[in-house]
């Protein structure tokens, strides 16, 4: 059974992996915080498992996208609450 890694092309393969462990990274502080760390950290893994043997770039790019905007969203969400400054939404 191919790897992550020789399954596809090496510079997508780095930026799939850089992503999941920036997503467990994330979801370790999530978890700390609401006190449910193992639960958060499984629904992570249980996405990435979930798609893990696609070959479509433009699937994977899709997803990758999807995981992106996940943690852009915890960010600005993170970014408001300690400032109180509202960063997203109508203007």
């Amino acid at each position: 059974m191919p790897t992550l890694q020789s399954a596809l092309p090496p510079e997508l393969a780095d930026n799939v992996i850089r992503l999941y462990r920036e997503c467990l990274r994330r979801a370790r502080f999530v978890g700390h915080q609401q006190h449910n760390t193992a639960l958060v950290v499984d629904m992570v893994r249980q996405q990435f498992r979930k798609h893990m043997h696609e070959t479509d770039p433009e699937k994977i790019q899709k997803l990758k996208d999807d995981a992106a905007r996940g943690l852009i969203n915890h960010i600005l969400y993170e970014s408001e609450k300690m400032t109180g400054k509202k960063f997203s939404g109508p203007k």
